[in-house]
Formats: C-alpha cells, structure tokens, sequence
C-alpha cells in the first residue's frame, strides 16, 4: 500500500499538483469500481476534487485498519500532514492534492480532523455501550464525509447538512450491520450492548457467532433503526440540483438494498455477507438515472 507507505516516510520533496491529483486518482480508481460510472455525471472541473478527498478518506481508513506497527502514531502524523497541507507545505500526494481541494472550497480543517479521530477511536474503543455513543461515533465516521462532499459542490445550508447527517449515519449503520463478522475478526463490536442486553443476546453468543431468535430480533430493530435514519434523509435529493441529485438517491437505494439483504437472510449477518453484485449495482444505477434524469438541471 504506497498510499500508507508514503505515510511512514514522505517524498523528501513535494509531487506537483498534477502528479498528486494523478497519484489521488488512481488509488480512488483502484479502490473504488463505481467511479467508472459515477465519473460520467460529476462535473468534469469537480472530479480531481472528489478524488483528493476520497484519497484522503481512503489512505485514513487503511492506516486505521491495515496499516502494520503503532496505528496511532500513524494517525497522528497523517494529523500533522494534514495541518501542513493547510500550511502549503504538504509532502505527500494525498495531501498535496487535498491541500489545493481545501483552499479551492475552504474545506474546515475541524472536518477532517474527525474522520481521522474516528480511526482513534477504532484503535481505543472495542465496545459501544449504548446507541448515543455509537452515533458519537457516526459523527466523526460518517457525517463530516457527508458535508465535505456537499461543499464541494457549493452547499452549506445547515438544514442540508442535517439531513446529509441522517444519510450518513443510515450508511455507517447499514455498513456495522453488513460486517458484524468482520469487525468481530478485528475485536470490535458495533452493536450496542444496550441492545443486546434488551433481547437477551449476550457478548459470549455473539463472539460464537451464535444466530438464534434474540439475535434476529435484535438485528430486525437494528435494521429497522438505520431505515429510519435513511426516511429522514430522503428529503436531502429534492434540495439539491443536477448530478448530485441522482448520486445521493444512489447512496441510500444501495443502503436500503442492503437492509433488504439482510433481512432476506433472515439477518444472519454472522455467517453471510450481504452484497450488491455489479449487475444490481448498475440496475440501481440505470433505475435511478432513468427515473430522476428528467428532473437533473446543470450542477
């Protein structure tokens, strides 16, 4: 991972900005299959801009979760090159990038600061003890991803960010939901013990991966708790114009068909990943432009 790499011991000088938008590019591209088709609607003079934050967003997920050695202090000087990319003095390609995307669209630096803080937070807490704290994580996680993303494209309407909140946390919980076994691969558990103890499901039972009928009940209310986030932020599309319209409807219908999944699993998430093939990703993809085009307006 070059990405990750180039954290450890960054370019002694400084990429130009169109090898860092290059370098930004490709690893969205590598880790990203549906760039290729959302590519064709983002505006052409946005794209390398999405790509510097997705880069951005990509290596601190991959320092959090994959990075070898003290995760911590690899966060904390991704931290450090994050203020230098505010400086003008960034030495790594991601930031190199993100540094001209920020002073482009005057991205606060509190934002990002928290999608890196959520990577502490995996290092340090294992366990949610209630749904407050799991949504405290969201907040970091997911939510500033949301606003980042609507800057770009000249929204900063509070009313517009609460409802990107909803969506986003919609999407962190779907994706707990989704990768109940993998987290657990990893010690963490994003259900709320709250929750758990409510349905009678203990710690020891799900660290056995044991799929009985509390553990279906208590993953139904958690499935129908993220539907609920996602309702509330159905409204954002409507309030929003052009190809950003059709790409948030995408982000919660490919949420929603997640929840789906899992329920036609009888929510056995413990045993099964619940995924979307590229086939109906591109059937919810030609669904959604084919119903919405009409109403798409110039970004």
């Amino acid at each position: 991972m070059r990405h990750v790499e180039l954290v450890l011991s960054p370019p002694a000088r400084p990429p130009s900005r169109a090898e860092a938008f290059h370098f930004a590019a490709e690893l969205a591209r590598r880790h990203y299959e549906n760039f290729s088709l959302a590519s064709l609607l983002v505006p052409r003079g946005l794209r390398k801009h999405i790509f510097a934050l997705y880069a951005f967003l990509r290596t601190t997920d991959d320092l959090g979760d994959e990075a070898p050695g003290d995760r911590l202090s690899l966060l904390d000087s991704w931290e450090a090159e994050l203020e230098a990319a505010y400086r003008g003095e960034a030495r790594h390609p991601v930031m190199v990038a993100l540094s001209e995307t920020i002073r482009s669209f005057d991205l606060p630096l509190e934002l990002l600061r928290k999608v890196i803080e959520a990577n502490r937070m995996d290092q340090r807490i294992r366990r949610y003890r209630t749904f407050a704290e799991l949504l405290r994580y969201c907040d970091h996680s997911a939510n500033p991803v949301g606003r980042l993303y609507l800057m770009l494209f000249g929204y900063r309407d509070e009313e517009l960010f609460r409802l990107s909140d909803k969506t986003c946390t919609a999407l962190q919980l779907t994706n707990f939901w989704q990768d109940i076994s993998r987290d657990l691969d990893r010690g963490r558990i994003y259900l709320p013990l709250e929750d758990m103890e409510r349905f009678g499901y203990s710690e020891v039972e799900l660290l056995s991966r044991t799929v009985n009928a509390a553990f279906r009940e208590l993953m139904a209310f958690e499935v129908e708790r993220a539907r609920s986030f996602f309702a509330e932020g159905l409204a954002l599309p409507d309030r929003l114009r052009g190809f950003l319209r059709v790409e948030v409807r995408l982000f919660s219908y490919g949420g929603l068909a997640i929840l789906r999944k899992i329920e036609a699993l009888d929510y056995d998430t413990l045993h099964h990943r619940p995924t979307l093939s590229r086939a109906e990703k591109f059937l919810l993809f030609l669904r959604t432009i084919l119903r919405h085009a009409p109403r798409i307006r110039p970004a």
